[in-house]
């Protein structure tokens, strides 16, 4: 454990061991400037910042710099600042406190309900921008203070989650509430302090950050008078369409075109963190596509009578994610109907609103408005082929092709994997519980008095990363439960909140009857079955575990409490 109480001034902190707690008194108002090694902090290290002071991070212009849960005590301020990136792991996040994100500085980062985050003021220019990004969906704002529209909110699958935007209301104490426009009217926001002279009008929602689906400056669109670059098609301008059902090409003319811009956010996944798919010439076939391609992972191509989205065909390779680009412009193409199109010499989709046009800014003419959002099973050009007896005969027949195509990437290094869940629990007081008994399937584990509820901590790894970008499953998957069974004081209980239609946190809704499957991170209620100093046994039935990567940390958080 590093502790840090007797800076004055500025501290240059080397990153701290593996698994090492770094202690800071804020007392004496540390100024720290973070030297990041080859990959910045060590993953593991967790920060607990004491005392009732501030303490400042000045990381620089490129410092990087990745924590574990970060504490921070009531009475005490964290503060970013000089463009200092700062990132909580998967799974981590911060309690407690006031984190002041200032000088054009991200903070990346899980769960922060119970922490104030506070905006520093907007420079005289405008243009610089201070991030704070929550890499959990469905995450919420606690309070937000001297919000002003410079500075960026982003929670990931907002559009899913809660509609298309957002509704701002006033809370009692003057205090602005925003909530989704979902059919829970989910608080966003629950007490936002905008900064002086600036209205809720003042703001916009911005959906580009859950899905996009769209061109990069230069792809080239067929229309009657030859390949036209994206960025040059104007409303009114005819394109080239194919009529796959009845196997004849037609021109429709172009009724919208919205241009945005991306910024890729580097703790996610990479098909959600933003990076554009790069697809290189001949990499579908010969002549196919005549250039290097690049469009948005969920950008659809067009492959026997289905769209197939691209993150799905995606092979380190042939097909990659290009991490150069870590921000872009982005183009939106519509026409009338939705159409099957040609970009670069490929078949693929012009856009389809399913309720984020409102992220776009309009280019050239204008036009009229447009009607009601629109859907894929309605208003698609043709079905989604999203199946993996669909998809991975695709996938197999462009990786035969890869000796034909000049400037693929080397092959990614084989992962390794193992079957082995690292199954445990964790108490509310944060004792981790391993198991007396295991065999294959059943797991037993003794529990103290007085446990009224357990967390179910395992690996956990998404289908689509151990099995392949072709499974359209990107759910972290920890095990899958069946039976669960207490035995205390002479008498044996079915546990069964896991099967319930409405289940704790961290299981996965399911269709299925007997067995469900967790995150990785599943809360158990025992309700008060050992109360009164009664032990017991629990013993937990898996149904199936694995494959997980080898690399992946257990996803357990000593510090959460339990629901």
């Amino acid at each position: 454990m590093q502790k840090i109480g007797w800076i004055m001034a500025l501290l240059h902190l080397p990153p701290p061991s593996s698994g090492d707690t770094v202690v800071i008194d804020s007392d004496n108002n540390p100024t720290i400037s973070l030297e990041p090694g080859s990959n910045g902090w060590v993953q593991s290290a967790t920060v607990e910042i004491t005392g009732s002071g501030t303490v400042t991070f000045n990381g620089g212009a490129t410092s990087s710099n990745n924590f574990g849960n970060i504490t921070i005590d009531s009475g005490a301020t964290l503060k970013l600042e000089n463009a200092t990136d700062l990132q909580t792991n998967t799974g981590k996040g911060i309690s407690g406190g006031t984190v002041i994100v200032s000088g054009g500085s991200t903070l990346s980062t899980g769960d922060v309900s119970q922490t104030v985050i506070k905006f520093g003021d907007a420079d005289s220019t405008g243009k610089t921008q201070n991030t704070v990004s929550l890499s959990v969906s469905n995450a919420q704002f606690g309070t937000v203070q001297n919000l002003s529209p410079g500075d960026i909110l982003e929670i990931p699958g907002a559009s899913t989650w809660y509609g298309d935007g957002g509704t701002w209301s006033q809370n009692n104490d003057g205090t602005y509430k925003l909530t989704g426009n979902d059919s829970n009217h989910t608080v966003l926001i629950s007490s936002a302090t905008l900064a002086p002279g600036i209205t809720t009008s003042d703001f916009t929602w911005d959906n580009s950050t859950a899905s996009l689906v769209c061109f990069l400056p230069g792809s080239m669109i067929r229309t009657p008078d030859g390949d036209v670059a994206v960025e040059d098609i104007q409303i009114g301008d005819q394109v080239v369409v194919f009529d796959w059902e009845h196997n004849k090409e037609v021109t429709r003319p172009v009724v919208w075109v919205g241009k945005a811009r991306a910024t890729v956010r580097a703790g996610l996944p990479d098909d959600e963190a933003g990076y554009p798919v790069r697809i290189l010439k001949n990499a579908i076939a010969d002549g196919v596509p005549y250039k290097d391609m690049l469009i948005t992972a969920e950008h659809c191509l067009f492959f026997k009578n289905r769209f197939v989205p691209v993150r799905m065909l995606v092979n380190g390779m042939s097909i990659y994610y290009d991490k150069s680009l870590l921000s872009y412009d982005y183009y939106h193409l519509e026409t009338e109907q939705h159409s099957v199109i040609t970009a670069d010499g490929m078949l693929t989709e012009s856009y389809l609103d399913t309720g984020n046009r409102s992220s776009f800014r309009q280019e050239g003419k204008v036009a009229t408005l447009r009607g009601t959002v629109k859907n894929w099973k309605d208003n698609a050009a043709a079905p989604l082929g999203v199946d993996r007896s669909f998809v991975e005969p695709l996938f197999r027949a462009l990786e035969w092709r890869e000796n034909s195509v000049v400037g693929c990437q080397i092959a990614p290094e084989t992962v390794e994997m193992t079957n082995d869940p690292g199954l445990h629990l964790l108490t509310r007081t944060g004792a981790v519980i391993r198991p007396m008994r295991k065999t294959e399937h059943h797991y037993s584990f003794m529990l103290p008095p007085n446990t009224d509820a357990v967390r179910i901590i395992s690996r956990a790894n998404r289908p689509s990363d151990v099995i392949g970008p072709f499974v359209d499953d990107r759910r972290n998957m920890g095990v899958a439960v069946g039976k669960i069974h207490l035995q205390c004081a002479k008498q044996q209980i079915d546990i069964t909140s896991h099967l319930q239609e409405n289940k704790p946190a961290g299981w996965h809704a399911t269709d299925w009857t007997d067995c469900a499957w967790t995150n990785g991170d599943a809360v158990l209620p025992l309700t008060d079955f050992l109360s009164y100093g009664k032990m017991g046994i629990l013993s937990i039935t898996l149904r199936a575990a694995g494959p997980y990567l080898t690399n992946t940390r257990k996803n357990f958080d000593m510090k959460k409490l339990l629901a």
